[in-house]
């Protein structure tokens, strides 16, 4: 069992940094990679080069396919995250723009049609809110993270679902709270990733 955890946050002392840490803790000695993609300087842009690779079907640079190289030694996905404008921040949809391409993490049928390529792969979301459950799912954000980021990326390229745990009310100055959601969330997804164990 191997698991890869990303993050996507600037800071190193963040929640997010922590809650991956701690999910890091809770499973196995040896049995994980870490990604964190601000401090490695990882390049979100999706640029002129990448669309050519993609229409002309040649391989993806070296940056992408170190990524791919990572990602395929897994078999647990952990993103950790912080919830910014309602979804994942600008370098983690980056990191899936240039990384989950086709070829790779899909391809096509004679017709035409979608074919899921990562079906080897479990997923976990770890995303850290500010607001509270009940504020997001009041406005239709649930629905439209569930949408966005659960049906729209892993489905599409048909990893399976493991946990969504978030860590909510981040910012609520209760310390003790928020380490307890910390610690719930991490524990949910270790929990779900030992299950596949």
């Amino acid at each position: 069992m191997a698991t890869l955890i990303v993050t996507a946050h600037p800071d190193t002392g963040s929640l997010t940094h922590r809650a991956a840490q701690r999910v890091q803790e809770l499973l196995p000695a040896g049995s994980t990679e870490t990604a964190h993609l601000a401090q490695e300087g990882f390049d979100p842009r999706f640029t002129d080069s990448d669309r050519r690779a993609y229409l002309e079907r040649r391989p993806a640079g070296p940056d992408v396919l170190a990524e791919q190289q990572r990602v395929d030694r897994a078999t647990d996905l952990v993103l950790v995250f912080p919830v910014w404008w309602w979804s994942m921040p600008a370098l983690l949809k980056g990191w899936v723009d240039r990384v989950f391409i086709g070829g790779w993490a899909f391809g096509f049928d004679e017709a035409g049609r979608v074919v899921p390529a990562l079906g080897r792969l479990t997923a976990h979301l770890l995303p850290v809110s500010g607001t509270a459950a009940g504020s997001f799912a009041r406005h239709g954000y649930a629905q439209s993270f569930s949408t966005q980021v659960e049906h729209g990326v892993l489905d599409y390229c048909g990893m399976r679902r493991g946990a969504t745990a978030f860590l909510w009310e981040s910012e609520s100055g209760d310390a003790a709270a928020v380490a307890r959601s910390l610690e719930e969330a991490a524990a949910a997804i270790a929990t779900a990733v030992g299950q596949r164990g």
